[in-house]
């Protein structure tokens, strides 16, 4: 029977087109987006040039989205029209009607021919329609359309289809909670995770609690509800220790009741969808269970692109001071979050530096935090501006283009984070300080580990990577065992600690018997113009003792035992531990084969004598305190030409974990 459905006629909304063709960038012209070939290439006469001639578009990134949109739904067409012809040919063969002219063996033989052209048929026709829904994926959505059918779909009802990975719990009351609690939970909120990401104004939040604590409460919107209950939601996560305790409960309570204000608050056209839209990707870092953080800062990103929120307003449309500062914030947000989160994921940015064109907010103070002159976000920003410049240099480039001179950029890049952190203020809350000192030793290990276009590594290199990560890792191990959250600590910091645990498994694979014995490794030359390499970190606990075969094998379990603390809180993260202990079973088996010769020689200074060196020496001798160890560290491995994740398949945990 014929069914008329949503792809014969689907509802579909585009935007302009959002990128040229590569001449027309190259040249600064302006590009029509014209198919096959846009005006400027076939002027030139360079319409095979054109990077729209070959009919190519890139997920997401269409040159033009009325002409791609167009081409889909041709195909689309086509293959409905071809799906039908189909079914309506295999339809004359009815089995309920006996054939008129011959019969037995004939019959039996029409009969079998006819089955099985129906089930190629429904074969075919259940391919076409699973094609035709998945089709739809492509299509790219435009984040400022505000006419979806609130029968049918919402903008809303998208983000959540795309970006849930298990079903949030339905609410299980429609009571406010206690006033007390709500405070306590919004002050973590505001002392913790605001000042980073002061996406809107702490004095409208604070209102709106007060106005809802009223006896008599006024009629509020749905962003306004909207950002109470995500406050509240994302609060009460930041400080869950466990699956298990009432933190973690009463984050996914708060969260259901935020989602029966979705349609509205993550209504397109309007500033307050960015800011719902950050609020709900915070708390996807803390619940990576129930929403995939990937997919939301895209969203996120879309939105405060479409709405023009990369590029500060035309001198001629003049606003208000306090309209323009809180639109520069917002941004901010969503640049900062997309950096973090594409770094972590080893994904490539939602936009380029090069698209942004947009100011400092001329109000910097006002934090929740007293005694400082301006809030932590000014710093987080510019340390994501960072981060920014050499991943999209080392990552985000030609891979085949190799940089001409990568150790002298990787040094000037670590020279200007270092003055970066040198630059923060004294009086910055420990926590916050403590949480910028782990973003910066991540910053310096990820920036010098080779990568496509910087393949090879300096000794000095290694050597810097291998004590990051092992006062990385400590920090980190008492981060992840303390009683209280002290800053905005994600699932993001589980895949940090094993990001570092892998490169510090790979520099004792390349030249573990440098790095183990402890000898001292010259600082690289340099021009006079060129920055020098950062110098060697301090030992973050020097009480702890142990030569670098101890700090070594210290640091080995602490990033299994960090692992597995969070797995507490983030059942993806047990899978890490598990990834982690196969790819580091073999340096650990060296390092302990290491270490028991080590204590035997010294314990046992006779035997060891007699058994490990010729001659044998006298009995009244004894052996020196440390001796030679054995050649027992597996031969290194030809260099890679890309080492970030070692051993392991990065598509397994870009979403969050080792997905099923």
């Amino acid at each position: 029977m014929a069914r008329s459905s949503f792809s014969d006629n689907p509802l579909l909304r585009v935007s302009r087109p959002v990128s040229a063709c590569s001449r027309c960038r190259a040249a600064k012209v302006k590009c029509d987006g014209k198919l096959p070939a846009c005006t400027a290439c076939e002027k030139a006469g360079r319409e095979t040039e054109c990077s729209a001639a070959n009919d190519q578009f890139a997920r997401g990134k269409e040159r033009s989205y009325v002409a791609a949109l167009e081409l889909r739904v041709e195909k689309l067409e086509r293959r409905l029209a071809y799906a039908r012809s189909r079914k309506a040919s295999v339809a004359t063969h009815d089995p309920d009607v006996p054939p008129l002219d011959e019969q037995g063996r004939k019959d039996s033989l029409a009969n079998i021919r006819a089955a099985i052209h129906r089930k190629a048929a429904r074969k075919r026709e259940n391919s076409d329609v699973n094609s035709l829904v998945s089709d739809f994926g492509y299509l790219s959505v435009e984040a400022t359309t505000q006419d979806f059918d609130p029968t049918n779909m919402t903008f809303a009802r998208l983000v959540l289809a795309a970006s849930t990975n298990d079903p949030v719990p339905d609410p299980q009351t429609t009571k406010l909670p206690a006033r007390q609690a709500a405070y306590a939970i919004i002050q973590f909120y505001l002392s913790n995770i605001h000042p980073l990401y002061p996406a809107f104004s702490e004095t409208a939040l604070l209102a709106i609690v007060d106005d809802l604590y009223q006896e008599d409460p006024r009629a509020f919107r749905s962003p306004e509800h909207w950002l109470f209950w995500m406050v509240l939601a994302i609060g009460s996560m930041a400080q869950s220790r466990s699956r298990q305790d009432e933190y973690y409960r009463n984050g996914l309570e708060f969260v259901s009741r935020a989602l029966l204000y979705a349609d509205r608050a993550l209504r397109p056209g309007f500033a307050t969808q960015i800011q719902s839209l950050l609020l709900l990707t915070q708390f996807s870092m803390l619940d990576p269970a129930h929403f995939d953080s990937w997919h939301l800062i895209g969203f996120t990103c879309r939105a405060a692109v479409d709405l023009g929120f990369h590029q500060d307003p035309p001198q001629m449309h003049s606003l208000d001071k306090a309209v323009l500062d809180a639109r520069r914030k917002t941004f901010r947000c969503v640049y900062a979050l997309d950096r973090a989160i594409s770094m972590v994921h080893a994904r490539a940015f939602s936009f380029t530096d090069d698209a942004i064109s947009v100011g400092s907010p001329s109000v910097n103070t006002g934090s929740f935090i007293s005694g400082l002159s301006e809030s932590p976000s000014v710093h987080l920003f510019e340390l994501r501006r960072l981060q920014s410049n050499w991943y999209q240099t080392l990552f985000q480039c030609d891979p085949t283009d190799l940089l001409p001179d990568a150790p002298s950029f990787v040094w000037q890049m670590c020279s200007e984070m270092r003055r970066w952190s040198e630059s923060l203020p004294e009086n910055l809350p420990i926590g916050l300080r403590e949480m910028f000192d782990l973003e910066l030793r991540y910053s310096y290990v990820y920036c010098i580990a080779p990568s496509a276009r910087a393949p090879h590594m300096t000794p000095y290199g290694r050597m810097l990577i291998f004590e990051h990560a092992i006062a990385y890792i400590d920090r980190t191990h008492d981060v992840a065992n303390a009683a209280t959250n002290t800053a905005f600590y994600t699932y993001h910091d589980a895949l940090r600690v094993y990001f570092m645990g892998s490169q510090f498994v790979a520099v004792l694979r390349d030249a573990g018997d440098s790095l183990l014995s402890g000898s001292s490794v010259p600082i690289p030359l340099s021009l006079p113009d060129q920055a020098l390499p950062p110098p060697l970190p301090k030992r973050y606990d020097p009480a702890s003792g142990g030569d670098n075969l101890d700090r070594s094998l210290r640091a080995l379990e602490r990033v299994s035992l960090s692992l597995k603390k969070y797995g507490d809180r983030w059942e993806d993260a047990l899978a890490l531990m598990q990834s982690f202990e196969t790819m580091s079973a073999g340096v650990m088996e060296s390092l302990r084969t290491r270490r028991s010769m080590r204590d035997m020689a010294v314990s046992l200074p006779g035997q060891a004598q007699s058994q490990m060196s010729a001659p044998p020496p006298q009995p009244t001798m004894t052996l020196p305190h440390r001796r030679p160890l054995p050649q027992h560290m597996p031969a290194p491995p030809p260099p890679p030409q890309e080492m970030r994740w070692v051993d392991v398949d990065v598509a397994q945990i870009r979403r969050g974990g080792n997905q099923a």
